[in-house]
């Protein structure tokens, strides 16, 4: 899945690239960010891009990302819902 760094104005609901923001894979943006992350809204205009997600880093200053969503993030939601639950 890719990813890419965004600014997002929260009360016009404006979404746009940052400059010189480069795709990145959506797992290792995960990992950079401990899995502190959160889905916010379905996103229709902009490219291939279908969610844009907040990332918290380790002072919970937010980062935002349009993501490039498929059936493989549906996949690590459950495989961590279920190791959440002990059910490995």
């Amino acid at each position: 899945m890719k990813s890419i760094l965004v600014d997002f104005e929260e009360t016009s609901k404006q979404i746009t690239i940052k400059k010189n923001a480069k795709e990145e894979n959506w797992v290792l943006v995960c990992e950079k960010f401990n899995d502190d992350v959160s889905r916010i809204c379905d996103v229709t205009d902009q490219k291939d891009y279908t969610g844009l997600f907040e990332c918290l880093d380790d002072n919970n200053t937010r980062f935002f990302y349009l993501v490039k969503e498929d059936k493989k993030l549906y996949q690590m939601k459950h495989k961590y819902f279920f190791d959440n639950l002990g059910l490995k």
